[in-house]
């Protein structure tokens, strides 16, 4: 299992062996403590969610109020997405920034996004299986949507002819607008593990 940063702090790719044989494949998904080791944060799953999206479906931008925030552990189990983390950190060097990574069932990566960080991705399969590993269960009304259309952020959405949202993120604010609300979290500085070498997503501002 590889594990390394990416360009906004908090988010984490992970690269898990894939142990192919006659019968199928096998893999490590989630391994807790070398997650923890290397992205400086504890990951206890309290919570685990699955949803099914149809083609050209867009569901985010998400994420939790802080405090009580919530990490994620995001990997899509059938089909394939592309998955789409904003910096929402008001203070934060790379506030508006945004990673677009690929997950699907074939390379079965995942991604780590602490808490804070806004969340959302857009199906491109005709159906796609996401599961969430959540370090904290949901708290009613303390969920934060940005608007995944936003202009100004121009978010790294794929080609889609057809996009599917739902009512609360079609009408949901955009970042300047939740910035105006007081809505967004704060940055602080966590504690930063070396991280390997290697490839990352383009960073888009």
């Amino acid at each position: 299992m590889k594990i390394e940063e990416l360009g906004i702090q908090g988010v984490h790719l992970v690269r898990p062996q894939v142990f192919d044989d006659p019968r199928g494949a096998f893999l490590e998904l989630f391994v807790g403590h070398r997650l923890s080791a290397q992205t400086g944060r504890p990951m206890d799953v309290a919570q685990v969610n699955c949803s099914v999206s149809r083609h050209g479906t867009i569901r985010g931008i998400h994420l939790t109020a802080t405090p009580p925030g919530e990490a994620k552990y995001v990997t899509c189990v059938s089909g394939s997405i592309i998955d789409v983390v904003v910096d929402v950190r008001t203070g934060s060097p790379t506030y508006g920034a945004s990673l677009a990574i690929p997950l699907d069932d074939t390379q079965h990566h995942a991604l780590y996004i602490a808490e804070g960080l806004g969340h959302g991705f857009a199906a491109v399969s005709d159906t796609a299986v996401v599961t969430y590993l959540c370090d904290n269960t949901y708290t009613p009304g303390q969920t934060i949507s940005i608007n995944p259309l936003d202009p100004q952020l121009a978010l790294p959405w794929p080609d889609l002819d057809d996009i599917v949202l739902s009512d609360k993120d079609r009408t949901a604010p955009t970042l300047a607008q939740a910035e105006a609300l007081g809505i967004l979290p704060h940055y602080t500085t966590p504690h930063t593990p070396a991280r390997p070498a290697g490839q990352r997503p383009a960073l888009h501002k």
